[in-house]
């Protein structure tokens, strides 16, 4: 039995594709449109997820979509009449798309859904789950446990903008929520639109920036704009925001709170008082979180905790919930914003529309997060050949010694490698490689080849065996989503000069054994690597370690800011002509920066909308 899960119409995109209720494929429309948050009906990543299981769409048993829209243009309606006459502007631009395309959406899914090959003609097998339950559903069936309390947070669904539900077996139940406007997700999108990052977008950054500064402002924010309880629920002050009915996130009394206008982004510096904003907003963004989780394990008598919603990526708030010990297990859906909608709409379907029953597998349903296209070797040698690219091919043992001797040598790797990830990170299937013990490397691969603000970290991609040797960390985190501190002893010593420096000047401190991947706070975001789920890019981590004595690599997405991650061979050889990368290894081809003709070099610093 197939089942189709959809997410669209708002941001990310995506597909996902169950069979007798295993995942045989999922990923994000902005792949394969190039497109970055692509929030268009997900046309090509239903074809490729249709192809993965080799059907066509009236093989399909039933569609399921991610969310009620006539839920959300209620919720739409309601706010502009509760603030009218405030938001008219607002209100003129938004109705006519939600009327025109939103408000219809049944009737234009089935239309997009007829143009596939084979078409669907099940309009009685069109499903449609609720924003949150559909979160909440991706977290807790693709997870490990039997029973776990699900938590999911984000900006907003139809009404729910947090919430609680209690997962057992094959049965999955709201227990509580918290409604719009409150909502800890665009509280943070508003700090992050403050701060002059693009919002649905930006939020990573923000959490970048935070150990630059200090919480300086964390209790004015939690005294003045929150109202928040000992359990976590909380209330916002809306006479600080616009995002109701306005055009923007914050009003002129918010910037009268925190004296300073909003940052003009790609104007005005950041400066010190943007990286104390940016440090005071995660603090309080962790204090609520802590303060539900620690409620919440209060509550139910289960050791085990799931985490979905775009708040969920939040790998900071994240590592401090593990080491809380609330819960004693946690477990985050890796697609775990809207796109993730789409995996959670089509399991939730399966077992409660469906009534089938749930198997759980360990480590958890996911496959790593490898659900995206491959190419095999023959393939990706004709479409490198016909993007004009001169490359080599070694046998697979040869390509991954001569990688890792690369890696210790200082080169930046383009890594094109097996199935792409599904969700926002790269996980050493479409990612740029580096020697994480370079001080100079951060620096670097933001510059020339990320082309991106350079303060941001880079994530280590560290062996499970060696993970506990290097980190205050014993956990698997396969999917980038747990943020631990360096060891002490991997630690380096700082002098009083250096301890006295602001802001960016920290940059240039190196910190520890693997400068590149801690960031000055001595944290890092990590990914252990498993033999299991990716072999090959194991034993390049293993080989680099075997010269090096390092069980880890700098492991960032493979692209520049404003692209999506690259899909395939052709996007792969083009961003390593438009970057300063030395290599490219795809699959079995070996790809020398030094032997690519001059023509194929590119201007790529300005493809992309900037995100």
């Amino acid at each position: 039995m197939l089942v189709l899960g959809l997410s669209a119409f708002y941001h990310d995109s995506a597909a996902a594709l169950l069979r007798d209720g295993e995942i045989i494929a999922a990923a994000q429309e902005e792949r394969f449109t190039r497109k970055k948050h692509d929030a268009s009906y997900p046309r090509n990543a239903v074809d490729y997820c249709l192809q993965e299981a080799g059907c066509v769409l009236a093989d399909v048993d039933c569609v399921a979509f991610y969310d009620k829209p006539f839920l959300k243009f209620e919720r739409i309606l309601e706010t502009y009449v509760a603030f009218a006459p405030r938001g008219f502007r607002s209100f003129q631009r938004a109705m006519p798309i939600w009327i025109k395309e939103k408000l219809f959406q049944k009737r234009m899914l089935l239309q997009e859904l007829d143009r596939h090959e084979g078409g669907f003609g099940r309009p009685e097998r069109l499903l449609f789950s609720e924003h949150h339950f559909s979160h909440a559903a991706s977290a807790f069936f693709a997870s490990p446990f039997e029973m776990a309390v699900v938590l999911t947070l984000d900006g907003v669904g139809e009404w729910a903008t947090s919430s609680v539900a209690f997962g057992e077996k094959s049965r999955l139940e709201i227990q509580k929520e918290i409604h719009f406007p409150h909502s800890l997700g665009l509280l943070y999108s508003a700090f992050t639109y403050y701060t002059g990052f693009k919002v649905n977008s930006g939020e990573y950054k923000l959490m970048g920036l935070a150990p630059y500064g200090s919480p300086l402002w964390k209790n004015k924010i939690l005294d003045v704009l929150i109202d928040l309880k000992q359990d976590g629920s909380f209330r916002l002050d809306q006479s600080y925001f616009n995002y109701c009915t306005g055009l923007t996130m914050t009003n002129e009394r918010f910037a009268e709170l925190f004296g300073a206008p909003p940052r003009r982004p790609e104007v005005d510096r950041i400066t010190q008082f943007h990286m104390d904003i940016a440090a005071s907003i995660q603090a309080a963004t962790e204090e609520v979180v802590l303060r539900m989780t620690r409620g919440l394990a209060r509550d139910y008598e289960t050791p085990n905790l799931c985490l979905a919603g775009g708040v969920a990526l939040n790998c900071v708030a994240n590592g401090k919930i593990l080491r809380d010990g609330a819960f004693k297990q946690i477990w985050i859906q890796p697609a775990a914003g809207d796109s993730g909608g789409a995996l959670g709409a089509a399991l939730a379907a399966w077992h409660l529309e469906l009534s089938q029953p749930r198997k759980i597998i360990i480590p958890d349903l996911m496959k790593g997060s490898y659900l995206g296209p491959s190419f095999d070797q023959a393939l990706v040698e004709t479409l490198l050949s016909e993007a004009g690219a001169v490359f080599e091919v070694h046998p697979r043992d040869e390509v991954i010694e001569f990688t890792a001797r690369s890696l210790a040598d200082g080169l930046a790797v383009g890594w094109f490698d097996g199935r792409m990830e599904f969700g926002p990170r790269a996980l050493g299937a479409r990612s740029i490689l580096a020697d994480p013990r370079s001080p100079r490397m951060q620096k670097m691969l933001n510059r020339k080849i990320k082309y991106r603000e350079s303060f941001r970290p880079f994530a280590p991609s560290v062996l499970r065996d060696d993970l506990s040797s290097w980190f205050e960390l014993d956990q698997d985190s396969p999917y980038m989503l747990l943020v631990a501190n360096v060891k002490a002893e991997r630690r380096r010593p700082v002098s009083a000069d250096e301890d006295s420096l602001f802001g960016i000047e920290k940059l240039e401190i190196a910190r520890s054994d693997v400068p590149a991947v801690t960031h000055v706070d001595y944290s890092s975001r990590i990914q252990t690597v498993h033999r299991e789920t990716n072999p090959r890019y194991h034993a390049l981590i293993s080989a680099f370690k075997k010269l090096t004595g390092c069980p880890m690599l700098v492991n960032t997405s493979f692209n520049v800011r404003g692209e999506p991650i690259v899909a395939t061979p052709q996007d792969a050889y083009r961003c390593f002509m438009g970057t300063g990368l030395d290599l490219l290894i795809c699959a079995d081809c070996v790809l020398r920066k030094s032997d690519q003709p001059r023509e194929k070099i590119v201007e790529y610093r300005s493809e992309f909308e900037l995100d």
